[in-house]
């Protein structure tokens, strides 16, 4: 990762490639609006938490120890790590 500050807030337990939406699995905080890199061995991009829910319902943050349901710009795979950049 290049020298700006990330911290790791989870990883992805499930990805539905239809609808493009990741399972998270959260060690940190996250809000919409966080900048957030996903990081595996075949992923590696960046995009802006635009919405998450947590069982079906919009949420504007979550914390650790949650569940969430997050929109994804590209594909993602379990096991890839999401990191919030600071």
């Amino acid at each position: 990762m290049s020298e700006e500050e990330v911290v790791e807030v989870g990883h992805i337990t499930h990805f539905f490639a239809k609808i493009s939406v990741a399972v998270v699995e959260l060690t940190d905080s996250l809000a919409v609006g966080d900048s957030i890199v996903i990081k595996g061995p075949n992923t590696d991009f960046e995009q802006v938490v635009e919405s998450m829910q947590i069982e079906h319902k919009n949420v504007p943050q979550a914390g650790a120890g949650q569940s969430i349901g997050l929109k994804m710009a590209e594909r993602a795979r379990e096991r890839d790590i999401v990191y919030k950049k600071v």
